[in-house]
């Protein structure tokens, strides 16, 4: 099937404009309504997050979801419903494991960020510097598939006039001027948003657009299944155009999903996911263990409404859609192919949701690492609220308008890059995270070791795949297949190897350097009053300071 085109019309675009102006009216009234010192309620909402808000900002949709996951489906078959199947239970381990007890952390540290978390549970500077300069480099590279995810579905909607005008507006000629338009107006979009309302306009937008998503997956569900015939005949369709691993593991053309590779992503989606950095921010901003509860339930039945649909929309979409170029794609065309022009910029609301989501709770939390974790601490750290609130704004604009300009040219399979940094940020951060919440004896020399180890090993076979690739024409016999492909030692996926590294270093280093001081783990590991101190810096936490009692006029 050729090269998904842009529509002749404009009406597909009126429902995605309907849909951007409701989510910039909600980043201007959370704008309005935050209060509160700058730092506390621009990238944490004043710890105010309810139980709806907890479970759909930390469902984890993103251009994956709705772009990515899709075009595996299609092009790999049914043996992907179990790839993501770990990811069902991932609520009971990311807010059951870890999410009461990075909510009372924070607290007790008054930490804003991942990197202040860390450094004042563990009293390092030096694990705060490194915990930024990760988060910053991982979700920047998680940044560009978003962006190209949002750009995609823009180059579906828009009038080939408006196309035709702006490519005769370039300097030179442009491969997919219509994508590079696409992308202009998605970043510019989602970057104002995001930047004037801060974390409650993430937040409430986020809310707003899974419930989108989720309605659009209801629309196409029935369409779907219809046009194939069935999912018999989409299968069978599935089988003649690829084998018969369509119907069966480990997958389509190529072992996608064999053993090794299911005990990996177990790991991937149903641990790792714990150790997201976006997702302990929103851990840290919840109200109270109620809300948690709650939104475990909440997540749990919306992961169920969103995936089990999309697997068997894009196991129908084969035989709908026979031969399609680009799998990436299978969503956007499935939609233009079903629905009319306005009701397809309906359902399209369901991943552009999703992708403007993702990238405004990735630009806070790079953002937030850059001014409060970099240029607070060490270039103006008696800076004011109001340069405080210039360089947030300006740091969420750059790092936006830098992922976009390196989206220009984005890889295939943008679902793989969405892989290699969510397991590199869960190799480095997730049991430095665990031995901050629950082990005593942790130091910051293990918490280093083990976010070093995790990181290297992720990107050290991530490396080695790349270079034995184009070295020696390496091609790696499981997966899904690409030129980022990492490699798989012992059929396992690098998250598990960079698990277990960081495990391993986190230990052994914790046990051969000195105790931590015991003042402080008692601070943050044993019952405290509630007016109890926190070990972090009142010049770093004005909001923690109070104002001093007034003299006594019987002492003389």
């Amino acid at each position: 099937m050729p090269e998904l085109d842009a529509p002749s019309t404009g009406a597909p675009l009126v429902a995605l404009v309907l849909f951007t102006m409701v989510s910039l009216g909600l980043g201007v009234v959370a704008r309005w309504a935050e209060r509160g010192a700058f730092l506390r309620r621009y990238f944490l909402g004043n710890r105010s997050l309810g139980p709806l808000s907890v479970a759909l900002t930390a469902a984890v949709m993103s251009g994956g979801t709705f772009l990515g996951f899709p075009g595996f489906v299609y092009a790999f078959g049914w043996v992907v419903a179990l790839w993501i199947a770990s990811y069902m239970v991932a609520p009971l381990t990311v807010f059951g494991l870890l999410g009461k007890r990075i909510g009372q952390l924070s607290r007790r540290t008054g930490a804003i960020t991942l990197p202040d978390l860390l450094r004042e549970r563990f009293g390092s500077p030096a694990l705060g510097v490194v915990t930024s300069l990760l988060i910053i480099a991982f979700l920047s590279v998680n940044l560009i598939p978003q962006f190209k995810g949002g750009a995609i579905i823009l180059k579906t909607s828009l009038p080939t006039s408006w196309i035709a005008s702006f490519s005769g507006m370039l300097p030179g000629p442009v491969e997919d001027p219509g994508y590079l338009l696409g992308l202009v107006i998605f970043a510019t979009t989602v970057i104002a948003y995001t930047a004037y309302g801060g974390f409650l306009a993430a937040v409430w937008t986020d809310v707003f657009q899974s419930l989108v998503m989720a309605v659009g997956v209801m629309i196409l569900l029935p369409l779907a299944l219809v046009a194939a015939g069935g999912l018999s005949a989409a299968t069978e369709a599935g089988i003649a155009q690829t084998d018969v691993n369509y119907a069966f593991g480990p997958g389509a053309g190529r072992a996608f999903h064999p053993i090794g590779l299911a005990v990996s992503f177990f790991f991937m989606w149903a641990i790792t996911g714990i150790g997201q950095p976006s997702t302990l921010v929103r851990l840290m901003a919840f109200k109270d263990s109620r809300t948690l509860r709650y939104a475990i339930l909440w997540v749990t039945l919306y992961n169920v409404v969103i995936y089990v649909p999309l697997i068997l929309i894009f196991v129908a979409a084969r035989g709908i859609l026979p031969e399609l170029e680009k799998p990436d794609e299978a969503m956007p065309a499935l939609v233009r192919r079903l629905t009319n022009p306005y009701v397809s910029g309906l359902i399209m609301a369901a991943p552009y949701g999703a992708v403007m989501s993702t990238i405004s709770g990735f630009l806070l939390v790079i953002s937030s690492g850059l001014v409060r974790d970099v240029y607070q601490r060490f270039l103006r750290p008696r800076a004011s609220e109001g340069e405080i609130a210039t360089a947030g704004y300006a740091g969420t604009v750059g790092v936006g308008v830098l992922a976009a300009l390196v989206a220009t040219r984005p890889p295939d399979f943008l679902q793989l890059v969405i892989v290699f940094s969510s397991a590199g940020m869960a190799s480095a951060f997730l049991i430095p995270a665990a031995m901050a919440c629950f082990w005593r004896r942790g130091t910051a020399a293990g918490a280093m070791a083990a976010m070093v180890a995790g990181a290297a090993t992720v990107i050290g076979l991530y490396a080695a795949g790349i270079i034995a690739r184009n070295a020696f024409g390496y091609e790696p016999a499981v997966g899904p297949g690409s030129a980022i492909a990492p490699y798989y030692l012992l059929g396992l996926d690098p998250c598990v190897w960079g698990l277990g590294g960081s495990l391993l270093a986190g230990v052994v280093g914790s046990l051969l350097s000195p105790r931590p001081d015991p003042d402080r783990v008692s601070l943050l590991f044993d019952l405290q009053p509630r007016d109890a101190p926190a070990p972090a810096s009142l010049e770093l936490h004005p909001e923690l300071s109070r104002p001093p009692m007034p003299p006594d006029p019987a002492v003389p």
